[in-house]
């Protein structure tokens, strides 16, 4: 593990090969976990997104202790959503901050220690993000952000190169929105290109386009994994979201869910959200849940009965997942919600009923 201060000058950003950014190159595909051809599925992974860097202003290092309790209550992977500016000097978004980068080696180490799969995710990249206030530039047309991100994540790729893929993998932009299958591609590729410059062996994970709702099968070739959601009905499951407009209308929801004509129940859920991803998968590109789950305000019956159905669907998918988030709202700790009768443990308050249901189907 190469842990040491990498220099991003400017002499190093503008060294990246304009073939690596260009698109249009070729590389060897990850060997470890995927293949050439119809590649296997990806390991079992249960577990959880941490956000102690998910968004400016707060930036908090990761905590071991929820790395020990993680691995105490039987799961064994963590998503880390994570804002580029954490690690960026905000007059130049090419130099990195290596104190901040150390924190980050510090959750990986964590990974390591507890046997926990540790997956790396730009939640805000350099030129996108779901978030508000959105990028000033735009990754899917403008060159510079691309060669930006690109060399955030070459620095990546060679901070923790030959980490082995069991421990260790990068998943590149967090839910693609309205960008077109072509200029997804492109973008990822060089992404890509980037990554597998420095690590060629990285394992490299890509969420779907339209939020996390559209299989990416452009993205084929590249010989990445992909990563769905598990957020619909989202009246459901971000019934009163405070950062969704108009969640504040949504009728108190009830699972299955009615809307207009259509029963959204376990047989919906089946044949929308996991029949396409299935075909992709069936078709060489392993599949996981990266994120799942439902605000406080949606009543806990409910958020538990829908719950049920979605883990017994990925469970006989093959499927891992990674519940949003840990500690938080639509956590299993100090999750706010006013109908849950929570257990004191370890200083938290836990959402036992809910750690259970999770744990039944580890």
């Amino acid at each position: 593990m190469n842990l040491g201060a990498l220099s991003m000058t400017r002499r190093h950003f503008l060294g990246l090969s304009t073939a690596a950014l260009a698109g249009t190159a070729l590389y060897a595909p990850a060997e470890s976990l995927l293949h050439s051809g119809k590649q296997a599925p990806l390991p079992l992974w249960h577990g959880f997104n941490l956000l102690e860097k998910f968004m400016m202003p707060h930036c908090g290092a990761f905590e071991e202790k929820d790395f020990a309790w993680i691995q105490e209550t039987g799961f064994n992977f963590v998503r880390l959503p994570m804002d580029y500016r954490h690690w960026t000097d905000p007059d130049d978004w090419t130099e990195l901050k290596e104190e901040v980068l150390r924190e980050i080696d510090e959750a990986v180490q964590f990974g390591e220690r507890y046997n926990i799969h540790v997956c790396i995710n730009f939640h805000r990249a350099p030129g996108y993000t779901v978030a508000q206030p959105g990028e000033e530039k735009n990754l899917w047309d403008d060159r510079e952000a691309l060669e930006t991100c690109a060399l955030h994540w070459r620095h990546f790729a060679r901070r923790y190169a030959g980490i082995p893929n069991d421990r260790l993998s990068f998943n590149l932009l967090n839910e693609p929105a309205l960008v077109t299958a072509k200029k997804h591609y492109a973008v990822i590729e060089a992404l890509v290109q980037a990554i597998r410059n420095e690590d060629a062996n990285r394992l490299i994970i890509c969420d779907g386009r339209l939020y996390g709702k559209v299989q990416p099968d452009e993205l084929m070739p590249l010989g990445i994994a992909a990563s769905t959601r598990g957020y619909e009905p989202f009246e459901l499951t971000h019934y009163h979201a405070s950062w969704v407009q108009g969640a504040d209308q949504f009728p108190l929801p009830s699972y299955p869910l009615r809307k207009k004509e259509t029963l959204m129940d376990k047989s919906w859920l089946k044949e929308k959200q996991i029949a396409p991803w299935k075909a992709a998968e069936e078709k060489g590109m392993p599949v996981m849940v990266g994120e799942f789950g439902a605000f406080n305000q949606t009543p806990h019956s409910v958020t538990l009965a829908w719950m049920q159905d979605c883990l017994e669907l990925w469970k006989e998918a093959g499927w891992g997942w990674a519940l949003w988030n840990f500690r938080g709202a639509f956590g299993i700790l100090d999750s706010g919600r006013s109908d849950v009768a929570y257990e004191a443990w370890n200083g938290h308050q836990l959402d036992r009923a809910m750690l259970s249901l999770l744990q039944r189907y580890l």
